[in-house]
């Protein structure tokens, strides 16, 4: 047997230690310039957008740390960018009224919508049986979420997991886009989640989404007896007087999700703003960088609750009343919002 000589100057893989080190040093060095870019960020965003007293000009003088605070603090009610009906008389300060006009929040909202189909369009716009990588990311995207709702709600939930799909996507980016200058700190643009209008509009349109199915799937009378159940009197009156009770109570208890399902999503989204608007007037741009890591998975959270309750809801309503339904719906919340995995057994 001849063997050839191994040439002297082949180069040799590096092994040991450092070689282990370099992807770290590389992980903390990507780390390290998004930390100094959102920096430089909020500096940049400062420049352009000095505070202002309220009602003030650009140029007034804005003393620290009151009006620096007070500049960054934005009232409930969004700014009108368009007022549909200007001959109308001026809304009250306090309370629900109605006044045709494009807000900030529903503006910004728009872009958003845009920004999630137009780019869902471009990453599967040439599906093939050898995905790339923008293929890859809308499927893997698609397949968790999937398996996740599957895995809560059971399979009854197959035929709603574009709905909850779309619903997470939709509100995760109007979430995350209030962190993103300069929203927020021009008066055209604003989180729509941080608009209780546009929470109702969304809980609303839940709220029509799982009454509709349920009764397609049961049908009038199906659905109805659900909260109407007449046909308990057969047991007795005492039974039917009793079931006539909870079904008004279970009544009363839909009217209650839309609003469970808004104010949760407004209160934390708009809370977050304010919290994140102090401490960034207050500290220019150090403690923000970790404020804005907490504030982004928070909405993410809020994001998945709003999305899972709405497929919960769904599945509960296109079950028969006879079926055990159990309490699905808190168990979720426990399950997303608390430590634990409870079962989604219902309890006997």
């Amino acid at each position: 047997m001849s063997s050839e000589p191994v040439p002297t100057d082949a180069p040799v893989e590096a092994s040991g230690p450092e070689t282990a080190a370099a992807p770290k040093r590389r992980r903390w060095t990507r780390w390290l310039l998004l930390i100094v870019g959102v920096v430089v960020l909020d500096v940049a965003a400062l420049v352009a957008y000095p505070p202002v007293p309220k009602g003030g000009q650009a140029g007034d003088e804005c003393s620290f740390p009151a009006c620096f605070i007070s500049s960054t603090l934005e009232f409930p009610a969004p700014h009108t960018v368009i007022n549909l009906a200007p001959n109308d008389a001026p809304p009250p300060a306090v309370g629900a009224y109605f006044q045709p006009a494009i807000s900030s929040t529903l503006l910004t909202m728009w872009i958003v919508i845009a920004i999630v189909v137009i780019g869902s369009v471009l990453l599967i716009r040439r599906p093939t049986m050898v995905p790339g990588r923008g293929q890859n990311v809308f499927e893997f995207v698609y397949e968790f979420l999937s398996d996740f709702g599957l895995g809560l709600a059971g399979p009854s939930a197959r035929p709603y997991i574009p709905i909850f799909l779309g619903a997470f996507l939709l509100v995760l980016f109007d979430n995350w886009i209030g962190l993103v200058p300069p929203v927020g700190k021009v008066d055209f643009l604003r989180a729509p989640s941080s608009d209780v209008n546009v929470t109702i509009g969304m809980a609303l349109v839940s709220f029509l989404i799982f009454h509709i199915e349920g009764f397609r799937h049961l049908g009038v009378r199906g659905y109805l007896g659900k909260f109407f159940p007449v046909y308990e009197f057969r047991n007795g009156i005492g039974a039917g007087f009793i079931a006539m009770f909870v079904g008004l109570i279970e009544l009363m208890l839909e009217f209650v999700k839309p609003v469970t399902l808004s104010m949760r999503l407004f209160g934390n989204i708009y809370g977050g703003e304010v919290a994140l608007g102090v401490i960034t007037s207050l500290t220019i741009a150090i403690f923000p960088v970790a404020l804005l890591l907490l504030d982004g998975m928070l909405n993410a959270i809020q994001a998945l609750i709003f999305s899972v309750l709405t497929l919960v809801f769904i599945t509960l309503a296109i079950e028969s009343h006879h079926e055990d339904e159990g309490h699905i719906a808190e168990e979720v919340m426990g399950q997303i919002e608390g430590s634990g995995t409870p079962s989604l057994q219902p309890s006997h």
